[in-house]
């Protein structure tokens, strides 16, 4: 069967309430240690790569440090071409972290090829596997779903506000929320994709969403609130598309309140024992891989285990959002 792990970028374990959130705690859940980058706060460029490959972030060397991929992110390459002659390794070393730890057009676009690259193991090798989204582990750099395409296209609905107290504002909170809502969907729609295809022993999906709603809502707590109980509804589908054998679990990078990452990440499954095992961010690799090896997490779902109306329902979702 198959193992799914829905990565929700900021979901706070301080935030989640069992009763509330049935599909945002599942079976179990708990708060696990992150790290901090040089940033001062944890940063999504860092732990994702951590996340799929049990490195800490100076080991498999997408950092926001002067050696790291911040500043020298090939698309950026240019810039710093000409910025080593004219700025101060400390100046780019913040301007760096800038870019990849706030929204932009190409941030978290490190490809997949990377890690063979560097001589680094990622949970997708060597099994039935895929990758949705996933922050700098990009299978097709020529490839964008709605997600990106959203991201892409913010402009004033999130800025950078240096002075502002989540570092962010929006002209426009409750479009923005719509957008970053509308981002969830996409990605758990996909998830549920790949689930229902039955190809894969394992689907890993990642979206933003939460993260982003996180950042300008420090002054409208009960929109953060609305997203939390939406996407637990979100979830809850997803979770509904599991079958006998199947597991699901969740991750996050870090936390947010106040418009500010926290230092306290969280994980829930439906499987008490891969949820136990997992106390850091660091661990969360080795955790999947037991599960995988443990269970018959195979790609060979038979056609037709869902109901054709479930399966249109999914199509229909995504034609709906502009995926399809």
């Amino acid at each position: 069967m198959t193992v799914v792990v829905l990565g929700i970028d900021a979901l706070d374990p301080d935030l989640v309430d069992p009763d509330a959130h049935p599909n945002l705690t599942l079976a179990t859940h708990r708060s696990i240690e992150t790290i901090e980058s040089v940033a001062g706060e944890p940063s999504t460029h860092e732990l994702w790569p951590t996340i799929i490959t049990g490195l800490r972030p100076e080991e498999h060397g997408l950092t926001l440090d002067d050696d790291g991929v911040a500043w020298g992110n090939p698309l950026l390459e240019l810039g710093s071409t000409v910025a080593d002659f004219v700025l101060p390794d400390a100046l780019q070393t913040r301007i760096g972290a800038w870019l990849l730890t706030n929204t932009g057009a190409d941030a978290f676009r490190t490809p997949a090829t990377y890690y063979d690259e560097n001589g680094i193991e990622t949970l997708f090798d060597g099994r039935e596997a895929t990758a949705i989204g996933v922050p700098n582990y990009v299978v097709d750099p020529d490839s964008e779903d709605r997600e990106h395409n959203l991201r892409r296209s913010l402009g004033d609905l999130f800025e950078r506000d240096p002075d502002a107290t989540g570092g962010h504002t929006s002209a426009d909170p409750y479009e923005f929320y719509e957008q970053c809502l509308e981002m969830a969907m996409v990605r758990i729609a996909r998830a549920r994709r790949g689930l229902r295809g039955g190809r894969y022993e394992l689907v890993f999906a990642y979206t933003s969403g939460l993260d982003l709603v996180g950042h300008v809502t420090y002054d409208l707590p009960a929109l953060q609130r609305s997203a939390y109980d939406e996407l637990d509804e979100f979830v809850g589908e997803l979770r509904d598309d599991l079958d006998e054998g199947d597991e699901l679990l969740l991750v996050s990078d870090h936390g947010l309140q106040d418009g500010v990452h926290t230092d306290e990440a969280m994980v829930a499954g439906t499987d008490e024992a891969m949820v136990e095992a997992i106390g850091s961010v660091v661990d969360v690799r080795a955790a999947i891989e037991a599960e995988l090896r443990g269970g018959d997490h195979r790609g060979d779902r038979e056609e037709g285990t869902f109901s054709e109306a479930g399966a249109a329902e999914v199509k229909g979702q995504l034609e709906d959002l502009g995926y399809m």
